[in-house]
């Protein structure tokens, strides 16, 4: 049920910081009328370290909830990962209770575990819960990489279903993607190389341009899946500088300022997050203009 494109979303917060649960339900929604695949809340584009607990899960709660909109039921794959195997654990019991469909669980960081720490945290975290998990593997935030094997030996336990590649090596995820059951997700962790991903067999895209554009990004993945790779190169490169832009800053800074400017949500970040500097905030809006998700400015 997690194939093709899912949505990093952002969590959105009132001008005092407080969780904007009126903006989230709106978001949530357009996502689902957009024809989105899956949902992921609570990950790194949703400021999950700064969430607390009673966030976290209504957050998810909101986003299963909301997911049923318009009588489409759209699967939710939610954050649940961490340095503390036990937390880690509690959490993924929580987020099956509140119905989540997954669990996407990102590698613990700053400790910087081993391989066979790594191996065993996952471990233990699967014999939690029934919920499938998808591991998060993303060297340049979290300090440790899930290696090839590694994720041959966790592919072997039921509930450990695939992986978010964001190591920035295309090479590894070729290797993953051969040498791993057909049956195992390798999901894209990065926009601007979903069309290589699934060019090589990769099942998807964990995004965060699908914030900003749903439809566009549920296209390409579709349009990669049926192999119609010519389509879905032009549909890439009119939004590539639509995927590098929100990146121009560490993520999400970029994305909820191109929001903010299409009207989706007010513009607010809990530290050390902050808004994009000034030129970096004019290229995000020519950007947006450019690919015509708000008005083109007026002729002077």
């Amino acid at each position: 049920m997690f194939t093709g494109c899912g949505t990093a979303l952002v969590t959105p917060f009132r001008s005092d910081l407080s969780l904007d649960e009126a903006a989230l339900r709106k978001l949530v929604e357009r996502q689902v009328g957009a024809g989105i695949d899956f949902l992921v809340p609570c990950g790194t584009t949703g400021e999950s370290p700064t969430l607390s607990k009673e966030e976290h899960l209504r957050v998810i709660e909101m986003t299963v909830d909301a997911a049923k909109a318009g009588g489409r039921k759209v699967p939710v794959l939610a954050g649940a990962g961490g340095y503390n195997t036990r937390e880690v654990i509690e959490l993924a019991r929580e987020v099956e209770a509140l119905g989540a469909d997954g669990i996407l669980s990102v590698t613990p960081y700053y400790n910087k575990p081993t391989q066979e720490g790594l191996y065993q945290h996952y471990k233990a975290v699967a014999a939690a819960t029934k919920l499938p998990i998808v591991v998060y593997s993303v060297l340049g935030r979290t300090g440790v990489n899930v290696e090839v094997a590694t994720l041959e030996r966790l592919a072997a336990l039921p509930n450990i279903v695939g992986v978010k590649e964001a190591s920035g090596s295309v090479t590894q995820i070729g290797r993953l993607i051969k040498q791993l059951p057909e049956s195992f997700l390798v999901l894209s962790g990065d926009d601007s190389i979903t069309l290589p991903v699934m060019a090589l067999g990769g099942r998807g895209i964990i995004s965060v341009v699908s914030n900003e554009a749903p439809a566009m990004m549920t296209n390409l993945a579709r349009l990669c899946a049926a192999g119609r790779f010519t389509e879905a190169r032009k549909v890439h490169e009119q939004h590539l500088d639509l995927m590098d832009v929100n990146f121009i800053e560490s993520n999400p800074g970029p994305v909820k300022a191109a929001m903010a400017l299409m009207g989706l949500l007010e513009l607010n970040y809990r530290l050390p997050m902050v808004a994009p500097k000034p030129e970096n905030m004019a290229r995000i809006e020519a950007v947006l203009r450019n690919v015509s998700l708000i008005p083109a400015a007026a002729a002077a």
